[in-house]
C-alpha cells in the first residue's frame, strides 16, 4: 500500500463525519472553549421573566480577588470570557432593582457555563443573598465532556501520579491495553513515552493535549510522557477536561479527544503542599516467575508546591516540584548453552560464547537426542533504573482592569536504563520536554475580549544510547561489521538472543512547535460569537540507527552455530545513518456562534478551516549514481512509478522529490460544525443534545518520521550472505544504495483506491 493510500485509509486521513444525538439527564456536561480559561454567561431577568438591560454583573475571583464587570445587553444577556478556573462571587444590580449576590459559583477548566439571574423589584441599597449553587446540567452546548477537578486530582490514588490516567474517568475513554514497555528494546519510545489513551475507537495519535492552552502532543503526536511512562506534575495540575464528541469550531488539528488542563495559580492566601511516596518490595507477595528471591523494587515520589501573592490581587506566581527515583529488577528466564554446548564449539565461536553466563548447578537441561547439545534455563533479575524531575511555574499579572498577562514553563527530565537480559549491557532511554506559554487577554468593552497566546512546545526523545558494558559485549575483536567496535547481534534458536555494547536499534527524536493564535469575544444580542486564528510552525528530526554492530540471520540451529556456519549478516554502513529534517506549518481559522434563540433553546453553529504545507526536509540528500541511475540532490528520495518497469534497469528506480506528498491534500479542508441543546421542562435539570460536525486527521510530521528515517538515503544498511564470526571486519558487505529499501508513493493520489 502506498503511503497515500494509507493515510486516505489506515490512518483516516480522508474527512470523516459524525453525527451524534445524546440524551443527558441528571448529569454534568460543560460545553469547553479553545481559550484554557472559562466563560461564564447567561441572563439577567426580573421575576415575570422580562429582560433586564444594562445590569451590572460583577465577578470576583475569591482566591485573587480579580473582579471582571460586564453588563447585560438590550436583550439582558451578558457575557464574561477566559475567566480563570476557581470559586466566584457573582454580584448583580441594576436601578429599581435589589442587588443579588450569589457565592459558591465553581468554574472550570475551558468550561462555558450558564448563570441565570433573577432581581427582585426594590431599593439598590437592598441585597438579596442566593445560596443555591446553579444547575449542574448545562444548556448552551451541544458537546458531550466532563471535568476533572481539582478535588479528584488530587485525592484519588495513582500508581505513578500521571494526572492523564484519570482521563479514563470519563465514558468511552479507554487505557490502551498491553501497550509497549520502555524495556530494552524501547519499542515505546518510538510511539511515544506517555500513557496511551483511546477515545471512541479513536486511535491514541489522534487526541490533542493542551496545558494552559498550549498544545504538549510529543513528537509521535501522541499523549505527553516520560521516559518512565508516566506524565508527572499531578500537584501543579488544578483541573483539566475531557471533550470527546460533538465539539466546537474552536477546536481541530486531530479528530479524538481533547484534554485541556491548566496549571494552579498563586492567590492572595499563601498555600502550599508536600509530599513523599514509597513503594517497595518489602510488601509484595511472590509471583510465579520470581526465585528464591523476590526481585527488589523500590520507587519514592518526592517534592511540593506553592503559590503566593507578590503584590495583592495583582500579581501572584506558583511553583511545583517533584522527583521520581526507581530501582526495579524484573523477573525472567534466559537460555544458555550447557557445558557440552561449549566444549563443542569451534575455536572461532569459543569468545562469543561468554556472552551466554554460565547457568547455575542444578538449572534444567534440555539435551538434544540427536546432537547431544543442550540448553540450560534459569531465572534471572534484570535491573532498571529511573530517575526523572518534574518542575512547573506560572506567573499571574493583572496590569489593569482591561489587561492581564500570564505566563508558564514546565520541565521534565531524566534517563531510564536497564540491562539486557543476559546482562552484559546496560543501555537507556532518556526523555526531556519543555513547554512555555504566554497569554494577554484585553477587554476593549464589556461586549469584546481578546486574548492572544505564544506557546513553545519541545521534547527530545533518545533510545538505546549504551552506558555500559561487560569486558565480552566491548570486546572489539569479537566485531564483524564495517564500523563497529563490539560483538554484533547474534539470535540462535533456543537461546536468548546475545548483544555488543551499543548492539541495539538506536534512535534519536527531536521535536520543536512554535505556536501563536488568537481568540476574539463578541456579545451581540443573544449571540456569543466566537473568533480566531491559529498557527504552528513543526520541526520534526529524526535519526534512525539499525543495528550498529550488524545482526546476524537467525541461524538454522545452535549445531549451525557452534560450528560457525555461514551466515547472512545485515550492517549498517559507516555513517550511513542520517537524520530527517521534517518541517511543516499549520494554519487554521474559525468562527463560532453560540444562538440562544429562547431561554431554553440554543445553537451552536460554527466553521472551520484548517490545512497544513507539505512536509518538507531542512536538509538536503546529495545526488549520487549507482548503476547508471542518478538520483538528484533532493529533500526525500521517493519511487514515484511502478508502471513499465520492464522497459529499462531504471525506469521504477528511485528519484529526488522535495516532499514525501507530491500534492497537498488538506487545502479544501472547511469542517462546519452544527449543535443544537435544548431544556425541555425549562428547570435545567434535563439536557436533550444532538450534533453534526465534520473532522479532519491532518498528515502531520509524525507521519512520516521513522518510516523516512529507516530507507534510502538516510538509512543505508548492506548484507554479506556468507559473513562467519571470529575473522575480524567482514570486507564482502554489499552496500549497494540501488539495492536497499525505498519508500514508494503515489503520484496520482486522485486515482481510485
Amino acid at each position: 500500500m502506498t503511503i497515500q493510500e494509507r493515510l486516505r485509509s489506515a490512518v483516516g486521513f480522508k474527512t470523516c463525519l459524525s453525527f451524534i444525538t445524546v440524551l443527558s439527564l441528571f448529569c454534568s456536561i460543560y460545553s469547553q472553549a479553545q481559550v484554557a480559561g472559562a466563560t461564564l454567561s447567561g441572563s439577567v431577568t426580573d421575576p415575570s421573566g422580562a429582560s433586564i438591560p444594562n445590569a451590572t454583573v460583577s465577578i470576583k475571583n475569591v482566591a485573587t480577588g480579580e473582579a471582571r464587570e460586564v453588563s447585560s445587553n438590550g436583550d439582558g444577556f451578558y457575557s464574561a470570557p477566559n475567566l480563570l478556573p476557581g470559586d466566584y462571587e457573582v454580584t448583580t444590580s441594576s436601578t429599581g432593582f435589589s442587588k443579588a449576590e450569589q457565592k459558591g459559583i465553581v468554574l472550570t477548566v475551558g468550561a462555558q457555563q450558564t448563570l441565570n439571574i433573577t432581581l427582585k423589584p426594590g431599593a439598590v441599597t437592598e441585597t438579596v443573598q442566593v445560596t443555591s449553587a446553579p444547575p449542574d446540567v448545562q444548556t448552551s452546548s451541544s458537546a458531550i465532556s466532563s471535568t476533572v477537578d481539582s478535588k479528584t486530582v488530587r485525592e484519588l490514588p495513582l500508581n505513578g501520579r500521571d494526572w492523564t490516567s484519570l482521563a479514563t474517568l470519563e465514558p468511552g475513554v479507554v487505557s490502551i491495553p498491553n501497550q509497549a514497555t520502555t524495556s530494552f528494546n524501547a519499542n515505546k519510545g518510538n510511539r511515544g513515552f506517555g500513557n496511551q489513551l483511546s477515545d471512541s475507537g479513536h486511535r491514541p495519535n489522534e487526541n490533542s493535549y493542551r496545558l494552559n492552552g498550549v498544545s504538549i502532543n510529543d513528537y509521535t503526536n501522541a499523549s505527553p510522557g516520560g521516559a518512565t511512562g508516566l506524565n508527572l506534575g499531578v500537584d501543579a495540575v488544578q483541573e483539566f477536561s475531557v471533550i470527546t464528541t460533538g465539539y466546537t469550531a474552536e477546536y481541530g488539528r486531530t479528530s479524538g479527544a481533547i484534554i485541556n488542563a491548566i496549571t494552579k495559580s498563586g492567590a492572595n492566601q499563601v498555600h502550599g503542599t508536600g509530599f513523599f511516596f514509597d513503594r517497595d518490595s518489602i510488601f509484595d507477595a511472590r509471583n510465579y516467575f520470581d526465585g528464591a528471591k523476590i526481585a527488589p523494587f523500590r520507587r519514592i515520589q518526592f517534592g511540593g508546591s506553592g503559590g503566593a501573592p507578590i503584590v495583592k490581587d495583582r500579581t501572584f506566581f506558583f511553583v511545583s516540584y517533584e522527583g521520581f527515583r526507581q530501582s526495579q529488577e524484573g523477573s525472567g528466564t534466559i537460555n544458555v548453552p550447557d557445558a557440552v554446548s561449549r566444549a563443542m564449539a569451534v575455536p572461532a565461536i569459543q569468545p562469543y560464547l561468554a556472552l551466554w553466563p554460565v547457568a547455575p548447578a542444578g538449572s534444567p537441561d534440555q539435551i538434544d537426542p540427536i546432537t547431544g547439545l543442550g540448553i540450560q534455563t534459569f531465572n534471572v533479575n534484570v535491573a532498571t533504573i529511573a530517575n526523572e524531575n518534574n518542575f512547573i511555574t506560572r506567573f499571574d499579572h493583572r496590569i489593569s482592569n482591561s489587561d492581564s498577562l500570564t505566563a508558564g514553563y514546565f520541565f521534565d527530565s531524566g534517563p531510564q536504563s536497564q540491562a539486557d537480559p543476559l546482562g552484559n549491557t546496560v543501555h537507556r532511554v532518556y526523555s526531556r520536554r519543555q513547554m512555555g506559554s504566554f497569554e494577554e487577554t484585553h477587554i476593549f468593552s464589556p461586549q469584546l475580549v481578546n486574548t492572544i497566546r505564544l506557546g513553545f512546545s519541545r521534547a527530545l526523545g533518545k533510545i538505546n544510547d549504551p552506558v555500559s558494558g561487560d569486558a565480552v559485549a566491548k570486546d572489539a575483536a569479537l566485531a564483524i561489521a564495517p564500523g563497529a567496535i563490539a560483538p554484533p547481534q547474534i539470535p540462535v534458536p533456543g537461546l536468548t538472543t546475545a548483544f555488543g555494547l551499543g548492539g541495539f536499534n538506536r534512535f534519536t527524536h527531536a521535536w520543536n512547535s512554535y505556536q501563536a493564535s488568537d481568540d476574539a469575544f463578541l456579545t451581540r444580542g443573544t449571540h456569543s460569537i466566537k473568533f480566531g486564528f491559529t498557527f504552528e510552525y513543526m520541526q520534526y528530526n529524526v535519526l534512525e540507527q539499525l543495528s550498529p554492530n550488524g545482526r546476524m540471520s537467525t541461524y538454522g540451529s545452535l549445531a549451525a552455530f557452534l560450528s560457525n556456519t555461514a551466515d547472512q549478516l545485515n550492517a549498517l554502513a559507516p555513517g550511513g545513518s542520517h537524520e530527517v529534517g521534517l518541517r511543516e506549518k499549520l494554519f487554521a481559522g474559525y468562527i463560532q456562534d453560540d444562538w440562544r434563540a429562547k431561554p431554553n433553546l440554543t445553537f451552536n453553529v460554527g466553521l472551520r478551516y484548517e490545512a497544513t504545507t507539505k512536509p518538507t526536509d531542512a536538509n538536503t540528500v546529495p545526488g549520487y549514481t549507482v548503476n547508471g541511475y542518478t538520483v538528484n540532490s533532493a529533500g526525500f528520495q521517493e519511487i514515484i512509478s511502478l508502471s513499465n518497469c520492464a522497459s529499462s534497469p531504471t525506469a521504477c528506480g528511485p528519484v529526488g522529490v522535495n516532499s514525501p506528498l507530491l500534492q497537498n491534500p488538506t487545502t479544501k479542508d472547511f469542517e462546519p460544525r452544527l449543535g443544537v441543546e435544548w431544556d425541555p421542562f425549562k428547570d435545567g435539570k434535563t439536557s436533550v443534545r444532538a450534533g453534526f460536525g465534520m473532522f479532519d486527521v491532518l498528515p502531520l510530521p509524525y507521519e512520516f518520521g521513522l518510516n523516512t528515517a529507516a530507507t534510502a538515503p538516510f538509512q543505508i544498511i548492506g548484507a554479506d550472505a556468507g559473513a562467519t564470526l571470529g575473522s575480524g571486519i567482514d570486507p564482502n558487505v554489499n552496500f549497494n544504495e540501488q539495492k536497499i529499501r525505498n519508500r514508494f508513493i503515489d503520484a496520482h493520489p486522485s486515482a481510485p483506491m
